[in-house]
């Protein structure tokens, strides 16, 4: 399947168009007074492969918080879900709520372009009101919108974090680090599968939610952090090195995995937990927390026990590594909300895709389908 905004080198991790996430930090623009680079810049990129001016990702800023706004309807229909239903859930039924008729024109890519933007947009309200009916006091106290702020502000300000300048920062470069990962995941192949039929953005991206809600793609973070929690539960909050490579082998010996450790096509560790590794390290409050602390000592120790153990060709850290403790220690703390922020963040890589796809008009995906008596056949 064609896929151009991001290619995924074994040895440097993922590039998008051609630049390293290190290179992506160094180019793409930023909040004011903040350092991570902005999704919006990311987004912008993923778009068109070139680099916005601060000009242009601030007009871009803009334009995207002004479409975050929810119709009225969506709102009764997000309201209206029970606080049990699961919040995954309830992001499907967010985007499904507003597919209206499919393509309006012939000229397919506009179309495309503007709903993929209000996609993207919304979602981060979406996601935010979904936050406030499930854990807080519902959604009738939530901050309006502010238009001079970029969307990862509005989201933390929409759930209670605004005024946590890290949790903001985080939430800048959480988003721009999982915006895209290749087109061959669940969720980015899903929207594209769904796509090439002319379905629409919302429904080609509420179907790609489905597969990121299952536990083989979306949870890992969760995982993670539960691991580390156990972890802290059996050895305290200041272990030596010794006692967590005592408990790896225990672990490894029990038949379990090290979750957040290896990945089907990276044999390096992971730029994308490198920056989160980085942005928790060079922040003293973060450094010092006991959790963040045991991420730190398992990338020092973990890679050589599960090399040594002989049974993973990447012994290294992938993203979830780092990610689901990051946003822990700075108190969103449901488990299940986790996938949510990744689907906020991934519906930019598989929408600018998306809108490629209807730029080049490619055909509706029709793979061949073999009998296992076919198969049979092709290896005896």
């Amino acid at each position: 399947m064609l896929w151009d905004p991001s290619v995924l080198d074994s040895e440097e991790g993922i590039r998008f168009w051609g630049r390293s996430i290190p290179e992506c930090q160094e180019v793409l623009p930023t909040a004011p007074g903040g350092s991570e680079m902005l999704p919006e810049a990311m987004f912008w990129y993923l778009l068109t492969g070139r680099v916005p001016s601060e000009a242009e990702s601030k007009q871009f800023q803009e334009e995207l918080v002004e479409r975050s706004e929810l119709p009225t309807y969506v709102e009764k229909v997000l309201d209206s879900l029970p606080k049990t239903l699961h919040p995954m859930t309830q992001f499907v039924i967010g985007f499904a709520s507003q597919y209206t008729a499919g393509m309006k024109k012939a000229d397919y890519w506009v179309p495309a372009l503007e709903d993929s933007l209000d996609c993207v947009a919304k979602s981060f309200t979406i996601a935010a009101r979904i936050y406030n009916n499930k854990y807080r006091n519902g959604a009738s106290d939530m901050p309006a919108i502010d238009k001079s702020k970029d969307l990862s502000y509005n989201f933390a300000n929409q759930i209670g974090f605004g005024e946590s300048e890290g949790f903001v920062e985080l939430i800048r470069l959480y988003n721009a680090l999982h915006t895209d990962h290749e087109g061959g995941n669940v969720s980015a192949h899903t929207a594209h599968l769904v796509g090439s039929a002319l379905s629409d953005p919302f429904l080609s991206y509420s179907a790609a939610l489905g597969g990121l809600a299952g536990p083989l793609h979306g949870l890992a973070n969760q995982e993670v952090l539960r691991f580390i929690i156990g972890m802290q539960k059996e050895l305290g909050d200041h272990a030596s090195e010794d006692k967590i490579v005592e408990f790896i082998w225990k672990t490894l010996n029990s038949g379990q995995v090290i979750p957040g450790y290896g990945h089907a096509v990276l044999r390096k560790p992971d730029p994308r937990f490198m920056a989160l590794q980085q942005f928790g390290v060079k922040r003293k409050e973060v450094a010092q927390d006991p959790i963040f602390k045991y991420v730190d000592q398992l990338y020092k120790v973990a890679p050589g026990v599960l090399t040594e153990h002989g049974k993973t060709k990447n012994p290294f850290p992938n993203v979830d590594a780092a990610s689901g403790s990051l946003l822990y220690h700075y108190g969103l703390k449901h488990f299940e909300f986790y996938t949510v922020t990744f689907g906020t963040s991934r519906s930019m890589g598989a929408l600018a895709q998306y809108v490629h796809d209807r730029i080049l008009g490619l055909p509706i995906e029709r793979p061949k389908s073999l009998s296992m008596e076919a198969l049979k056949k092709l290896v005896v």
